[in-house]
């Protein structure tokens, strides 16, 4: 095991012991400093980038998600040093809003498309990367991706990203044994990848009303795999 007694208070007041296939509501700088350098292979993450997300409406503008301030402001510089310390790799959502907060450049960019541009959102979001390969650009229509992720009214976070999304990044950039962590879960599309794909994880959510909804959604996603088992 990786971690030996690693624990920690989470946002409702609970001990909680780290380990991997779990989800946590906590903040996530609680527990970085705290795991061991390089123990895990590859971070995927979408921190807040301080462009006013949680100020935004879905679709139409006449649908409203949970609030909060969580996007007031991007991740210190403390939080990537961290970020960087615990893991081996990095994929790192939103990265050309708080550029000058990364510790190193990167040769490899990743874009998603959406395909989509009738929204408050861009037609597309970029992600940094660690690896040293060429600029990938990935076309996942949320229309698409609704499609098989239900539909809009199901989506619970403001800045949900399709779980065929984080299946690529994985299929793409992770190895077959290899530990993934999310520090901002969200709405959980991740989580669900890996553990469809059998990628062992660890996940952080802070907003407690985010955590019980993703917290929900990833249980429903593994009741449903047990029942198909």
């Amino acid at each position: 095991m990786v971690f030996d007694n690693i624990n920690f208070i989470d946002e409702f007041g609970k001990e909680q012991k780290l380990e991997f296939n779990n989800f946590y509501c906590v903040d996530c700088m609680k527990v970085l400093k705290l795991i061991p350098d390089k123990s895990i292979d590859l971070c995927i993450v979408d921190p807040p980038y301080g462009i006013g997300a949680d100020k935004m409406t879905l679709g139409n503008g006449k649908r409203e998600l949970h609030r909060g301030n969580w996007d007031s402001k991007p991740p210190n510089k403390d939080y990537f040093k961290e970020l960087f310390r615990v893991s081996k790799n990095q994929i790192i959502w939103g990265a050309n809003h708080f550029i000058s907060k990364m510790p190193i450049d990167s040769s490899c960019w990743i874009f998603w498309d959406k395909g989509t541009g009738d929204n408050d959102f861009a037609d597309g979001e970029l992600a940094w990367t660690s690896f040293d390969t060429v600029v990938k650009k990935k076309f996942i229509s949320w229309v698409g991706a609704n499609a098989k992720e239900k539909n809009e009214k199901d989506r619970i976070h403001i800045t949900q990203k399709p779980i065929a999304l984080y299946t690529w990044l994985l299929n793409n950039y992770a190895h077959k044994g290899d530990k993934i962590l999310d520090t901002h879960v969200g709405s959980a599309s991740s989580l669900i990848a890996c553990h469809r794909l059998g990628f062992e994880y660890i996940g952080f959510e802070l907003d407690t009303d985010y955590y019980n909804l993703a917290q929900e959604r990833l249980e429903a996603e593994k009741a449903q795999m047990t029942f198909f088992d």
